[in-house]
């Protein structure tokens, strides 16, 4: 079954976006770095684009992703036009610092105080805007949770005579294309945990890290992970670990909060869900497989143009 995740206020906060986009100079994104495309909203590019403005991509949580996989993501998104892509961690003191000279190269005719320059930045839920914010300006001025969705409204700060920014709430877009999304986001904590199923999510990522990471999995779990797929290694994680309910049978539940919570802290090792390729060949994948059914069924359905 399909992830979707949508709550109400994330309408509100996309009319005041489009708002506050209008008085906006540079748009800062800030990405989960582990799956850097699956946690970008396509709703900021369809806003940005309209009112012609450049971004800057910050690729947060560096420290938890793949660091040869984020260099390539960097690659990627540097080649596009008006658009600038940097790797940083939020709790790494003087990475935050560096952000605004990025958005200054971006505008540089915003350098007076008659024309200041107005950044803004966007994100979905729980990629670490909120720790971006208290890192900027070096107090507490929004809201940290381990839940998404934290922060509910915007807020405009003076970083000098020179440069404001406006801190926005998390906002989801209304349809998750990809299933594949949908779960790299939960598995990394972008989605409300109302909205999924903790034990579909952890064998999903069980059956990503499996093909992409088999020995940090075997170094962590001490288990021979050759033949496995993701049920395999959530149920040999919890005889290992003695998960057991009252009835004798292994506790799958309390096994992928487990997995799924060492993930997020990185306690498995520095790891990316998904690379510019693997993208790629999801969406071909995605593309051909309507194109084949409606083949097959000699119908006369319009297939969108890929």
């Amino acid at each position: 079954m399909a992830i979707q995740w949508y709550p109400g206020h994330m309408t509100q906060a996309r009319k005041k976006a489009e708002e506050t986009m209008e008085f906006t100079d540079v748009v800062i994104e800030v990405l989960d770095a582990r799956v850097p495309m699956a946690s970008h909203n396509p709703m900021i590019d369809e806003m940005r684009l309209f009112r012609q403005r450049p971004q800057l991509k910050i690729l947060n949580k560096t420290d938890l992703a793949d660091p040869a996989v984020t260099q390539a993501w960097l690659n990627y998104y540097n080649k596009q036009p008006n658009v600038k892509a940097v790797a940083i961690s939020c709790k790494k003191p003087g990475d935050a610092a560096r952000i605004p000279k990025f958005c200054a190269a971006l505008a540089p005719h915003r350098d007076s105080p008659i024309k200041p320059l107005r950044m803004m930045i966007m994100g979905i839920p729980n990629v670490g805007k909120s720790t971006f914010m208290n890192a900027l300006l070096n107090r507490r001025v929004a809201k940290v949770g381990d839940e998404p969705a934290v922060t509910k409204s915007q807020q405009r700060f003076e970083l000098s005579p020179l440069m404001s920014i406006t801190d926005t709430p998390g906002m989801m877009w209304p349809k998750i294309q990809y299933k594949s999304d949908g779960f790299m986001l939960a598995a990394s904590h972008a989605i409300g945990r109302n909205a999924v199923i903790d034990e579909d999510v952890a064998i999903f990522l069980a059956d990503n890290l499996l093909k992409r990471y088999p020995a940090l999995l075997a170094i962590r779990y001490k288990v021979d992970v050759s033949g496995m797929d993701g049920i395999d290694l959530l149920e040999a994680i919890a005889k290992r670990r003695s998960y057991k309910l009252k009835a004798g049978e292994w506790d799958m539940e309390k096994t992928a909060v487990t997995f799924l919570t060492e993930y997020r802290a990185g306690t498995i090792g520095r790891i990316s869900l998904e690379t510019p390729a693997s993208r790629q060949e999801m969406m071909d994948a995605t593309k051909k497989v309507p194109a084949e059914a409606a083949t097959e069924e000699d119908t006369d359905k319009e297939i969108s143009e890929e």
